[in-house]
């Protein structure tokens, strides 16, 4: 504690003017155009998106606040009786020539657009003074204008409001000063005047205040009850629990029981529940006082502290309602110089970020007209990417290089060798009987990575349907089995079986259609390869679509709905590829074997003299010719034991060169036609595939109650429209005041 010699003995009036120059030296500390920005930054309503510096009373009812308040800006505030403040009120003094003072309302962030200009437009403009019927008069028209009940609890529909009363003070003898006052916090509902409803909304009310970290908190809080029971001080430390932006401001000490006036020294003297910022305590004025002008208030109120024990043993610094509007000076100013780089910042930040998300909203879509131009955009911007896609210009965009299966002409590519593959090895029923075609070891034959082998068979594949895709399981593979086995040897002993079971009265020949049958054996594993390339080639396109169109369009709602509206023509694509394919099974397989093909005659020579040639070199042997060369030869005789067979078994071997020359030929003619028909013309290249189904032409075709279906914005998206709309409205109105 300081000692008495630390103290300099001045009359209460002297005291007065000597804190009056104290008080308007600091507030030339202050920016003059720092303050007023701020200022105009808490009337545009920046004070809902970002954290202002500002002082805020905080406390309960009938703690004093309002005299605290009514000392600090030397206003008359009116005093109800019934019901304490019910809105927030921000009060701001700037030095100017002239004096005025201006009334306005800050709507609330909540408040409708109607509602909210029905709160700007009511205004005071160039008010000369505010007396107390004046400003009871004032009071009045604002409750009514926010719509709120009297003392009485009639009139308006709510007790409180989240609007925010401004008062805007400026003359030649202001200092530049701004403080907001809010509702103080209750415990118990007053019986048809307020509800616990409420008592709720004033605590959050006052708890939104407290929160904002470049705000600090007058916690009025009277000097003689217990601080320990005071609920303003828990929230305090709850939300600075620092307590480095907190100042403690006792008020009635003259009330304080007789003993207990140590407990709140050691509160002033910072020995108990310390705070950075410290504490402050003055008197309340009497009923009879409360006319009192401000210079007789401080007089009053010096003379109290000045000759009333204990309190003339605190420091004058730490007494008085003047003492403490220089100390708030000074932290005001403080914490505008140093929050007002990060409040540049912060306002910067969320423009762009407020930006970033306007864009992924896409534009407005409320009217048909607009709601087609952004399909359209979207739509060519789909169209683009495909192109680019398909010329497998992949380093064009960012966006091929997340997956490799986006780069769907390469996939498309890479699967169609494996096809082509697959149906080379696997398509056989029987391995041929020329050597050169035979397959030697089964077990090193490769096949699709797709395909499971049968629990039941181990010597089969059979073909499944991706299930990865759950819009595609309506797709009608048909109702044909597509299991098969390997290739296997034994195909002459498989022909011989099937000619003897299928002779007529034929001579030397065979059956015609025993080829057919043969064929449309030995090529049954084409359906299962067939039908599992053009289900994979079907999965991916779809899931490439599905990927793109999340790429261009992230709003979730309106992507599945355009995907919902495009499943339709997706889907009758997607079968009329499958369709194709079991087109193509059907000619080949069930059809008369037919070609036109030079190579079917080719191969079937071929054959025949392969064949010729091997039974032969069984007979022959080495002679040397006229000019010395070492030659094979065959005597005449053995020729005719080369020939020495059955006529069945001449049947078989020619029925075997006969379907090994048309299989070979079918089986290359099927490949191609499979990949480049129901593949690539109706999956990736043709003129209607999923790649080219969402396109300008798609979205002009659309009628307006389905362009609505797809991308009208719900009332959810409205609203978030409409907010950052007005949140970028308020942040570019800020940049410009803080430039």
């Amino acid at each position: 504690m300081p000692s008495a010699s630390s103290f300099v003995s001045i009359s209460p009036l002297s005291h007065f003017y000597l804190l009056e120059v104290v008080r308007s030296f600091l507030s030339l500390q202050l920016d003059e155009r720092t303050l007023n920005k701020i200022d105009q930054l808490f009337s545009v309503g920046i004070g809902d998106h970002i954290h202002l510096p500002q002082l805020v009373v905080v406390g309960d009812q009938s703690s004093g606040k309002s005299s605290v308040l009514e000392g600090l800006t030397r206003l008359p505030f009116p005093r109800d009786s019934g019901l304490c403040t019910r809105f927030a009120t921000q009060i701001t003094f700037r030095r100017a020539p002239q004096s005025a003072i201006s009334v306005s309302i800050i709507p609330a962030k909540s408040t409708s657009a109607e509602d909210a200009d029905r709160l700007r437009a009511w205004q005071k403009k160039d008010l000369k003074e505010l007396d107390i019927k004046s400003f009871s008069d004032i009071m009045r028209e604002v409750n009514a204008v926010m719509k709120l009940k009297n003392s009485d609890g009639e009139g308006g529909s709510e007790t409180f409001s989240q609007n925010v009363l401004k008062l805007d003070v400026s003359g030649p003898d202001q200092e530049h000063f701004s403080i907001v006052d809010v509702p103080g916090i209750f415990r118990v509902a007053t019986e048809g005047i307020t509800t616990d409803a409420d008592k709720d909304m004033v605590r959050e009310m006052v708890q939104s205040y407290m929160r904002n970290q470049r705000s600090v908190m007058l916690a009025v809080i009277p000097a003689n009850v217990d601080v320990a029971t005071q609920e303003i001080l828990t929230l305090a430390k709850e939300h600075d629990p620092d307590g480095r932006r907190t100042i403690g401001v006792l008020t009635k000490p003259d009330l304080v029981d007789q003993g207990a006036e140590q407990g709140v020294m050691d509160l002033v003297n910072g020995l108990k529940h310390k705070l950075r910022l410290g504490w402050s305590i003055v008197r309340n004025l009497s009923q009879n006082q409360l006319q009192s002008q401000a210079a007789q208030r401080a007089a009053l109120e010096e003379k109290f502290f000045a000759n009333t024990e204990p309190w003339n043993r605190l420091h004058r610094d730490r007494v008085g309602i003047l003492s403490l509007k220089s100390r708030l000076a000074e932290i005001l100013a403080s914490l505008i110089r140093h929050e007002f780089p990060k409040v540049k910042l912060e306002i910067n930040k969320q423009l762009n970020e407020a930006k970033q998300e306007a864009l992924k909203l896409g534009p407005s879509r409320v009217t048909a007209f607009e709601q087609q131009k952004y399909l359209l955009t979207l739509s060519t911007e789909f169209q683009k990417i495909v192109a680019t896609a398909l010329r497998a210009d992949y380093y064009a965009n960012a966006w091929f290089s997340n997956s490799k299966e986006r780069r769907i002409a390469t996939f498309a590519v890479d699967l169609n060798e494996r096809f082509g593959k697959d149906m080379h090895a696997l398509g056989h029923l029987y391995s041929f009987a020329s050597p050169e075609e035979r397959q030697t070891d089964e077990d090193d034959t490769e096949y699709p990575e797709d395909w499971e082998l049968s629990s039941d068979d181990s010597d089969g594949i059979s073909f499944k349907i991706d299930k990865n895709e759950p819009d595609l399981t309506v797709l009608d593979y048909g109702t044909d089995p597509t299991y098969f086995k390997y290739p296997k040897d034994g195909i002459l002993a498989w022909i011989s079986n099937i000619h003897r079971k299928s002779r007529g009265f034929e001579l030397g020949t065979f059956n015609t259609n025993l080829l057919a049958a043969a064929m449309n054996a030995q090529s049954r594993n084409w359906r299962a390869l067939a039908l599992n390339y053009i289900s994979i080639l079907i999965t991916k396109s779809h899931g490439f679509v599905k990927s793109l169109l999340t790429e261009i369009c992230p709003d979730d709602s309106v992507r599945d709905a355009l995907l919902s509206a495009l499943m339709d023509d997706l889907l009758e694509i997607y079968q009329n590829a499958i369709n194709h394919v079991n087109f193509l099974l059907r000619i080949e397989r069930s059809g008369v074997p037919a070609t036109l093909n030079h190579y079917f005659n080719e191969n079937l020579q071929k054959s025949r003299q392969d064949r010729v040639r091997s039974s032969l070199e069984e007979h022959s042997f080495e002679c040397n010719e006229l000019d010395g060369k070492k030659s094979k030869a065959i005597r005449v005789q053995d020729v005719k034991q080369t020939s020495n067979m059955s006529n069945s078994e001449h049947v078989v071997l020619e029925i075997h060169d006969i379907l090994e020359a048309y299989y070979k030929v079918a089986l290359k003619r099927f490949t191609d036609n499979v990949a480049m028909q129901a593949a690539d013309n109706f999956l990736i290249n043709g003129p209607v595939t999923p790649l080219k189904l969402f396109s300008p032409a798609f979205v002009a075709a659309l009628s307006e109650e389905q362009l609505a279906a797809i991308c009208e914005e719900d009332n959810g998206l409205k609203r978030k429209r409409n907010n950052l709309e007005k949140k970028i409205q308020d942040l570019q109105m800020a940049k410009k005041i803080i430039a």
